[in-house]
């Protein structure tokens, strides 16, 4: 990959995380403008050292696309950057996480493409089934976007069954305590790896499982990325209403579903990642439907 263009990247990232990039009183001076014909297409992720970005650096550039890659280190400032018009688009979050930015911060990002989805899933040491699971307390990521996600797994597994069915983000007060199988504790979910370890139930990030090397394929039970409880936690290219017809943006989305980028996915997420295929239309639908539902 083009080190001068990650170090490009990351020097934009320490920008805007030191609040250099601020709110001009001139609106057009923060709004992000089309991408014309030829311009530089400015990337952001958080995850570009990651094997399947090396695989569509080559792909892109032998497609002719001038491209500049900007990592960040957190998942707040790629979408900043995005509504400031510091890139052009990022790739890095679920529609859910898009929509909670929206909801926070009035902005519009759009999503445009989608592209993988991550089975949430939960490990039990030395267990390979739910099978006497039950009177467990099974320890959950406390953050917004994965807690709510992280409960409907276990409402799938027919472990918890919630006061309201249908949820899309439900919390711990919405379970029906005495009608369920386990009882859920939420911890950080960095965490998480960490009660594992020590012999309780927990429903793991697919980030924190490559980082404590524990097998994906050890899950005793995930999410189904196929049903509508899982459509909020679709993976998707993400940029500004002014590019969302944008030419490039739609061709770097397709060279990203090239055979050589998705095995290069499966291969970093431990055969766990799900190809998506929808289009633009049906993304806009569900988040709607997310919106509607806060």
């Amino acid at each position: 990959m083009n080190f001068r263009r990650i170090l490009a990247g990351t020097a934009a990232s320490a920008l805007l995380a030191t609040g250099l990039v601020a709110c001009s009183d001139s609106e057009s001076d923060t709004e992000s403008d089309a991408l014309a014909a030829g311009d530089t297409i400015r990337v952001g992720t958080t995850d570009v050292n990651l094997p399947e970005w090396d695989v569509f650096q080559d792909l892109v550039e032998a497609d002719g696309i001038d491209m500049e890659i900007v990592a960040f280190s957190d998942y707040n400032t790629p979408n900043d950057a995005l509504a400031q018009g510091e890139i052009d688009v990022n790739k890095f979050q679920h529609l859910l996480f898009l929509n909670d930015y929206n909801t926070k911060t009035g902005s519009d990002l759009v999503p445009t493409s989608a592209t993988e989805i991550y089975p949430l899933a939960l490990f039990w040491q030395d267990h390979d089934s739910i099978d006497g699971i039950e009177g467990e307390t099974v320890a959950i990521p406390n953050d917004a976007t994965n807690q709510g996600r992280a409960i409907n797994v276990l409402v799938q597994a027919g472990l918890i069954t919630l006061k309201e069915e249908g949820l899309l983000n439900p919390e711990p007060a919405d379970i029906d305590t005495d009608a369920s199988e386990v009882t859920v504790t939420p911890v950080d979910a960095a965490q998480t790896t960490t009660v594992f370890f020590e012999g309780t139930p927990a429903v793991i990030n697919n980030a924190f499982v490559g980082r404590a090397e524990i097998d994906p394929l050890d899950a005793i039970f995930q999410d189904d990325p196929s049903t509508e409880q899982a459509e909020p936690y679709i993976n998707a290219w993400v940029t500004t209403p002014e590019n969302a017809d944008n030419e490039t943006i739609q061709r770097l989305a397709e060279l990203w579903k090239d055979p050589s980028v998705t095995e290069a996915i499966l291969e970093s997420s431990g055969n766990t990642a799900v190809k998506v295929d929808r289009t633009r239309e049906e993304l806009d639908e569900i988040m709607v439907r997310l919106q509607d539902a806060q």
